[in-house]
């Protein structure tokens, strides 16, 4: 059995975890591509035991409530273009998040989160397109000794676009993260992220997400699902 803490710099929601580094954080111990549910909001500066359940399956309790699990998956490389960077920039002066947020301390897409702080990942529609883009350009904290952002970040880098692109505006949580990544970025490397609706159902949606190097090179790509929860609910998003 492992343990993991999340620290509360990585929210999403001010009292529960960032859900793409939670995940990302859950996908490192498992060392191969893992769909990563939520089951409920993940608590900050909290022990959570991991625990193996078997075929490759992993549960994450909180003393007896289970949190979240992960199990094997499988996930494509999108048949997206990557925007051009200035592009991504354009896109991202029209983030709806500069005028109202749900989180606005949201470790990867928060505005009122300081540079080097958050990652300040502000998606943007592109035009009149269905495809949103931001840059990111990842901090010196993120690196794992090598130069390169570690993966869990790179997981992070991927939440956010999914659901502001499946549901601008509007609360949703995520409730799994599928993602794949090819290559760790380096700090200081200038990067798009891009986030797309695949579908919806009623309060339902799959969202798609990618991260491009400055040249279009694809370096990760992930699948999630978001819920807009009732409004009673509405309080452990990502």
């Amino acid at each position: 059995m492992a343990t993991v803490i999340i620290p509360r710099r990585f929210c999403g929601p001010p009292d529960s975890a960032n859900g793409g580094y939670f995940a990302g954080t859950v996908a490192a111990l498992a060392g191969s591509t893992v769909a990563v549910r939520l089951l409920q909001p993940p608590p900050l500066d909290t022990e959570l035991q991991v625990t193996d359940a078997g075929g490759g399956n992993l549960e994450v309790h909180c003393g007896s409530e289970l949190i979240a699990s992960a199990r094997p998956d499988r996930i494509r490389p999108p048949d997206v273009a990557a925007p051009a960077y200035l592009e991504a920039v354009e896109a991202s002066r029209h983030y709806v998040g500069f005028s109202r947020h749900a989180f606005p301390t949201c470790f990867g897409c928060g505005p009122q989160r300081a540079r080097g702080d958050g990652l300040r990942i502000f998606p943007g529609r592109i035009g009149a397109s269905a495809l949103f883009a931001a840059p990111w350009v990842a901090d010196g904290s993120l690196d794992a000794g090598d130069g390169k952002v570690r993966p869990e970040f790179m997981w992070t880098a991927l939440d956010c676009p999914g659901g502001h692109a499946s549901a601008e505006g509007r609360v949703v949580v995520l409730a799994e993260l599928t993602a794949h990544v090819d290559r760790r970025v380096h700090s200081d490397e200038r990067c798009i992220v891009v986030g797309w609706n695949i579908s919806t159902s009623g309060r339902k949606h799959q969202a798609g997400t990618a991260l491009y190097d400055e040249d279009g090179e694809l370096c990760a790509y992930a699948r999630a699902v978001w819920i807009e929860p009732r409004p009673a609910a509405a309080q452990g998003g990502a």
